[in-house]
């Protein structure tokens, strides 16, 4: 196995995982920052209908109470105000939504639907929560609402709610006797709700998330590619050329010179290997001298003369 094939194994996975990693961190952060979004909207809305029934109250009533005794004015009641008012808001948003649903409502228009009254019954049971904040289904995709108690704290409220007989004569007409009476002072009757789709800030969260990694994939991609070419050029290759280099030295070639740039680990491995390269060589060119120098002459010596006594004997 390659040095680079050990490097990319390493790397590849590392990048994986960071990939992965910053994946599911950044989708979770968008995706809060989008419902943190959607509830900031919903809390506005929700403030605007607080505004408007209080200026119902402290304004808009005084003035129709004298006209209210032969004919009885909805826009006199903070919740009609407030609700009227979020229908302006609709025509430009027709999914985000304004509610003030009650158990008994004088309206049945303003009757709580199942979830609502899961609501209203979390507040009677829990009377120190101010809001819940939750996520529901429905046909347009997934909704984020926000829910507060409507407690009847003021007695001149018990005026309309208490007992048909102490109810309004005009209101009585508009709405009969059926509905809207047996409330008790300090008691939740209903609740503000304010829904929002999350669908749109879910969307651009998502658009956002998928924008984001295919540029991380992108930039992994380069860096992987970038560390190969550095790895290649930094040190496979001056290695594979030393490589080359020994091997012809081991066959008694003669290796050239190897060129080394930079002052890094690989630069000082060459310089190390030309040293070596250069020391193997004088000590060839040493050995071989020293070789010559030991072998025998192959020149024939020259015959030996006889002396007279060497003459005698051999006559004899």
């Amino acid at each position: 196995m390659g040095l680079s094939m050990k490097f990319n194994l390493v790397l590849i996975p590392l990048s994986a995982l960071g990939v992965w990693v910053s994946g599911y961190s950044t989708h979770k952060l968008l995706e809060q920052n989008a419902r943190e979004e959607v509830l900031l909207n919903a809390r506005i809305m929700m403030e605007m209908a607080q505004s408007i029934r209080r200026y119902t109250v402290d304004e808009v009533r005084p003035l129709l109470t004298s006209r209210m005794k032969n004919t009885f004015l909805p826009q006199a009641v903070s919740a009609y105000a407030a609700t009227k008012s979020f229908e302006g808001i609709r025509g430009a948003y027709p999914e985000y939504t304004y509610k003030e649903a009650a158990l008994n409502p004088t309206n049945p228009i303003d009757r709580a639907t199942d979830w609502e009254t899961d609501a209203i019954k979390y507040f009677v049971h829990n009377p120190n929560e101010p809001e819940i904040v939750g996520e529901r289904d429905a046909l347009t995709g997934n909704m984020l609402f926000i829910a507060r108690p409507i407690r009847i704290e003021n007695p001149g409220c018990l005026t309309c709610h208490s007992t048909p007989a102490k109810a309004p004569a005009p209101m009585i007409a508009r709405y009969g006797d059926d509905n809207g009476f047996g409330w008790q002072l300090n008691e939740v009757v209903g609740a503000q709700v304010v829904s929002i789709p999350m669908t749109t800030p879910l969307d651009r969260a998502n658009h956002a998330f998928l924008s984001f990694m295919s540029r991380l994939v992108g930039l992994f991609l380069i860096l992987v590619s970038v560390g190969n070419l550095m790895l290649y050029f930094i040190v496979i290759r001056p290695v594979n050329r030393m490589t080359k280099m020994a091997d012809q030295m081991s066959k008694g070639q003669d290796a050239p010179v190897m060129e080394v740039r930079g002052n890094d680990q690989i630069a000082s491995l060459g310089h190390s290997f030309n040293r070596m390269r250069l020391s193997i060589s004088s000590a060839m060119q040493l050995l071989e001298q020293t070789m010559d120098s030991e072998k025998p002459s192959n020149r024939l010596a020259p015959p030996a003369t006889m002396d007279g006594n060497e003459e005698g004997i051999a006559r004899n």
